[in-house]
């Protein structure tokens, strides 16, 4: 379809507008588009979020005597205000003191509160229980892996024996 505007070049922008109660369709080439103020529906975000961050971090990062680099990449403090990403993983530990309050009053908590997936949470909660009460639980469990072995072995069921062998083997080391 050519442009409604110029008539010569093929549409790309179709522009819909409802003033005063009366609908209205266009459809424009680049160029029309362009002139008549429809390139862009939002002129002052850029597309790359990468600018947004930056200004959001070049207000909130504090500046810092010296030029600290980020030992694996590289990394300076300034080039995460101008470019509003970090450069490495490593960056978060060498900028700690820095970024923490800019994540915290972005994201307003530095700990994750939602979902895990199931293998995830059940790590995360092992984690967290007393190191005397896992022992406790993992010597049961070991205790009634070697009663099912057993059984397992009198059932003749090799198989099973073998599974139950090797999960033994992995609770104790």
């Amino acid at each position: 379809m050519l442009c409604q505007h110029c008539k010569k070049n093929e549409a790309t922008t179709h522009v819909k507008t409802m003033i005063n109660g009366e609908y209205a369709e266009y459809r424009l080439c680049p160029e029309c588009a362009h002139e008549l103020g429809y390139d862009t529906m939002f002129p002052d975000f850029s597309a790359d979020f990468g600018g947004l961050l930056s200004s959001f971090f070049s207000n909130a990062l504090p500046a810092r005597s010296g030029a600290a680099r980020c030992k694996t990449c590289g990394s300076t403090l300034n080039d995460i205000k101008r470019f509003g990403k970090v450069g490495c993983a490593d960056c978060y530990d060498t900028f700690f003191s820095e970024l923490m309050p800019t994540i915290r009053s972005v994201h307003g908590n530095t700990e994750h509160k939602g979902k895990r997936p199931p293998e995830i949470a059940y790590t995360v909660e092992e984690e967290n229980k007393p190191a005397e009460q896992g022992e406790e639980k993992q010597e049961d469990k070991i205790a009634s892996l070697r009663a099912e072995l057993k059984q397992a072995i009198a059932d003749e069921n090799f198989e099973r024996a073998a599974q139950l062998r090797d999960e033994i083997k992995g609770l104790e080391g």
